[in-house]
């Protein structure tokens, strides 16, 4: 921001920490447009982004947890025997950055039936599919998008991860 502000002296520069990774910061931006077409200035939605940023929810699964393992965001015993098990957890990052169970999407979210949900994917686009059917199907979701993770996440989290971004009464 400061570099810009020294290019551009005159301009309205504004920082907001998203504390939302992959399609979590799609669907804020997404949102936040909507409220941009609604009329907000530019103050009015850097509010608006701020008093809304930790009702983003990002669950994800992981086929394999060692990645997890690799990238510091559990521990090895977890991923040893989480993966002994067959276990593929459901997962959120916390406000604090922890991975943590997650709870169900009923209790979580915010008129599902009226919301636009994100679903990015590591190379398993058909399980994505099958996933944005069965919101749609069980909770009345209008419109899913999907899209694939990206690679810094990817690298984290391996393939035929999947993560599903919508928003919640809490992170």
């Amino acid at each position: 921001a400061r570099d810009m502000k020294e290019e551009f002296p005159d301009a309205n520069i504004y920082v907001v920490d998203s504390l939302s990774a992959s399609l979590g910061q799609g669907l804020l931006l997404y949102l936040a447009v909507q409220k941009k077409r609604e009329g907000l200035s530019a103050p009015e939605l850097v509010q608006w982004v701020e008093d809304n940023k930790l009702h983003i929810d990002h669950w994800f699964t992981v086929d394999d947890l060692n990645y997890l393992k690799m990238g510091g965001r559990l521990s090895a015993g977890a991923a040893f025997f989480g993966s002994m098990l067959s276990i593929k957890p459901v997962m959120h990052t916390s406000d604090e950055g922890k991975l943590v169970p997650v709870s169900k999407i009923a209790e979580l979210g915010i008129e599902p039936s009226e919301q636009v949900m994100f679903i990015c994917h590591a190379d398993c686009e058909v399980e994505a599919r099958a996933v944005a059917e069965e919101m749609k199907a069980r909770y009345g979701v209008k419109e899913v998008y999907i899209n694939y993770i990206g690679p810094v996440i990817g690298s984290h989290t391996g393939p035929n991860t999947m993560g599903i971004f919508f928003v919640g009464t809490k992170r």
